[in-house]
């Protein structure tokens, strides 16, 4: 499953970013580096993400994680997933930005490959799904143009990120309408406990 070969047509003109900066508090643990099946979940994201994007980085503490590959580091300290989209955004000369959370492992390069083809046919700022009755913005595609929105509610000392999408075109994939592709929500998962982690242990 490691190590997958990008989609070269998928890929064109994309980056992705694989956000590895959370505390991880309720897991007690830092999450990029738990085991699911042998591979570590910042392993497992980094692979996901190479098979849609040419261009792959790690948004993190550089200390932590130079190691794996490319590193970006928050220009707005300890201000969550909001600061992290920012500071990709203003690292990046693609138009289109895959951004994914370090602990997604039960996602499918299909829905990736989907997920960026809608981005790329109706040219919207973001293309995000709406799972589990609430939108997924660290499974999203950015445009740049969102930086400028970001910084704005940074500079203001706002942090939510949902809020921001009335700001810009937003095309949001309905959980209907990824359920009609083949995509169930379970894939949007994400593991936050350690009891969370157990059960994906023996279930997956």
């Amino acid at each position: 499953m490691y190590h997958q070969r990008v989609d070269q047509v998928t890929a064109s003109g994309v980056a992705a970013f694989v956000l590895a900066g959370g505390k991880s508090t309720r897991m007690g643990k830092d999450k990029a580096f738990l085991e699911l099946r042998g591979h570590t979940l910042l392993m497992r994201a980094l692979d996901l993400a190479g098979t849609a994007a040419g261009d792959v980085r790690i948004v993190g503490e550089a200390r932590k994680f130079a190691a794996f590959g490319p590193v970006i580091e928050d220009l707005y300290r300890d201000r969550g997933p909001l600061a992290a989209i920012h500071a990709a955004l203003m690292s990046t000369t693609a138009e289109l930005n895959l951004v994914l959370a370090v602990d997604l492992p039960f996602l499918q390069p299909g829905f990736l490959k989907y997920l960026i083809s809608e981005a790329r046919r109706t040219g919207a700022v973001v293309t995000v799904p709406r799972a589990g009755g609430g939108l997924q913005p660290l499974c999203a595609v950015y445009g740049r143009a969102f930086a400028e929105v970001a910084e704005r509610s940074l500079r203001q000392g706002k942090n939510k990120i949902d809020p921001l999408f009335d700001q810009v075109e937003t095309r949001v994939l309905e959980a209907k309408e990824l359920l009609a592709e083949g995509f169930a929500e379970e894939m949007f998962r994400n593991l936050n406990t350690p009891e969370e982690w157990e059960e994906a242990k023996v279930n997956h």
